[in-house]
């Protein structure tokens, strides 16, 4: 007897989506035979409202892009106008930068934690790894004003220097985090449970991820070893000693592990930005804000977020606004025909699991 197939709307209201989205499923059983991504309405029309809006206006704009995030896409749209205008960015704003990126990029896989582990009934996991990314979230507060969203890398350089000690604390909330490590391996990483559930599910082959257009974690857990930051160095990456790490497999397990290793890069990676930075200029200072030019010109820039390589396409017709915005995020391609294509013959089970794991944003695909 031939199974009934039956239609599911998962989310958005569902815990395991990741943000304002739904999936359609056509399912057999428990058993996905169609996935379509319905990606709703979120944040609308952000490339066309910079159009409209001064330069300085944007970097508010660009945090919303992706929400648990902000940070590459400030940096993405700082870079881009300083390669039109030719302005030079001070070297201790370059290594505070990378300061701000990790720590973004930290703060990013401790929510990617708890949210792999929630969705698969692990809710001790997200309890801690929500209340340790309060820490960093205190140093963002302490350094930009904001805990979520920032506006603190913009061109010219960053908004302001340092506060007193900063460093410091920075330091020791790594070392905290360092430690945390073990709690996190003990519980989820080494849990035979979340290997079960975890591996050979969501599999990308390999022959296909870069076909596919698959980045950063996901392409990296095929083993595939890309990484911008090394592949084409930006601001103070090529003064930086760090590895790109990759493992074998392409599933969820592959992309967790991927994300383990990366951790601890990041905290390498912050130790050395501080022990390194020098001294002097934070900011190369641009005009008037309200009589800011852009000379004519056109650049793309791109940056390694925690979910993959980010990239922003910018053009100046010279004006006081930008000519064009152009986005090209990872979770674009991750959340829509990469997730259809995997959540094929998966379980249904798997949906929020497989999701969590390829680093979809919804606010950045409903841009």
């Amino acid at each position: 007897m031939r199974e009934k197939e039956t239609t599911i709307y998962l989310g958005p209201q569902h815990p395991g989506i990741t943000g304002n989205m739904m999936v359609k499923l056509k399912v057999t059983g428990d058993t996905i035979v169609k996935a379509e991504t319905h990606i709703g309405y979120l944040h609308r029309a952000f490339e066309k409202l910079m159009e409209v809006r001064y330069w300085m206006q944007c970097f508010p704009i660009v945090c919303r892009i992706c929400v648990p995030e902000p940070d590459p896409n400030e940096e993405n749209l700082a870079r881009a106008i300083e390669e039109i205008e030719g302005r030079e960015v001070p070297e201790r704003a370059k290594y505070i930068r990378v300061l701000v990126l990790e720590l973004s990029r930290l703060a990013t896989y401790l929510l990617w934690m708890g949210g792999q582990s929630g969705s698969m009934g692990l809710y001790t996991m997200p309890q801690w790894t929500v209340g340790d990314r309060d820490y960093i979230l205190d140093l963002f507060e302490e350094l930009t004003g904001g805990r979520v969203y920032h506006m603190y890398i913009w061109a010219g350089g960053v908004r302001r220097d340092l506060p007193e000690g900063f460093t410091d604390r920075v330091l020791r909330v790594m070392d905290y985090l360092e430690q945390r490590l073990k709690d996190y391996d003990n519980l989820l990483f080494n849990n035979a449970l979340f290997y079960k559930r975890a591996k050979g599910v969501g599999v990308i082959p390999k022959e296909k991820a870069l076909e596919w257009g698959v980045v950063g974690a996901p392409l990296r857990g095929c083993g595939i070893k890309h990484d911008v930051r090394i592949d084409e160095p930006y601001e103070v990456y090529d003064k930086l000693d760090f590895i790109v790490p990759t493992y074998e497999g392409g599933d969820v397990w592959a992309r967790a592990m991927v994300r383990r290793m990366e951790f601890e890069q990041s905290i390498s990676i912050v130790r050395q930005v501080i022990e390194k930075m020098p001294s002097g200029d934070f900011y190369n200072k641009v005009p008037n804000p309200l009589n800011w030019k852009v000379p004519p010109g056109e650049a793309y820039v791109k940056t390694e977020s925690a979910r993959g390589e980010f990239g922003y396409y910018v053009v100046s017709d010279g004006s006081m606004k930008p000519r064009r915005v152009h986005v090209r995020g990872p979770a674009y391609v991750h959340g829509i025909s990469l997730l259809e294509r995997v959540l094929e013959g998966a379980n249904i089970a798997d949906v929020s699991f497989i999701m969590n794991s390829l680093g979809t944003c919804p606010p950045e695909m409903e841009r």
